[in-house]
């Protein structure tokens, strides 16, 4: 076994020494304004040349799937602003639970409709049943074993 000589000791306190630098705060996610955005997805759609909208999104530092998005969002909220014209009047609560329960009075009679459709078919197959063992029973009371006569 050795012991370290002063310059081992001197090289370790160097390492671990308190003046290391430190590692950088969490990184932050860029924040774009609304302003932008619009400005940039206008700048992409006026690009016509090879290479000119990726040498846009270079110099922004941007990829496409921003664009994409961007330009998503722009349509949504045009479609939006057309529609909110078109907004329902508020209505009132006993106006929405009658409704809602005609709409489950009209399921539960769609319903009831199924169920008698098929007792009538398991009816009309039980009766069809029925004769077709009642004619299996009269066919086998009218045959003969081999070599027998038929009772009369």
């Amino acid at each position: 076994m050795t012991m370290p000589t002063t310059l081992m000791q001197r090289a370790h306190d160097e390492a671990v020494r308190d003046d290391t630098p430190k590692l950088p705060d969490k990184p932050t996610r860029r924040s774009f304004t609304a302003e932008y955005k619009l400005r940039m997805v206008a700048e992409y759609d006026a690009c016509v040349g090879d290479g000119d909208k990726g040498a846009l999104l270079r110099r922004e530092g941007l990829y496409s799937s921003h664009i994409t998005e961007w330009r998503r969002a722009r349509d949504n909220a045009a479609q939006g602003a057309l529609s909110a014209s078109q907004r329902k009047s508020k209505v009132n609560p006993e106006t929405a639970a009658l409704e809602k329960a005609n709409k489950r009075i009209e399921r539960l009679e769609e319903d009831l409709k199924k169920h008698k459709l098929a007792l009538d078919i398991a009816g009309k197959a039980h009766a069809l049943l029925e004769m077709l063992a009642e004619s299996a029973t009269d066919d086998s009371a009218g045959t003969t074993r081999p070599g027998r006569k038929p009772k009369p």
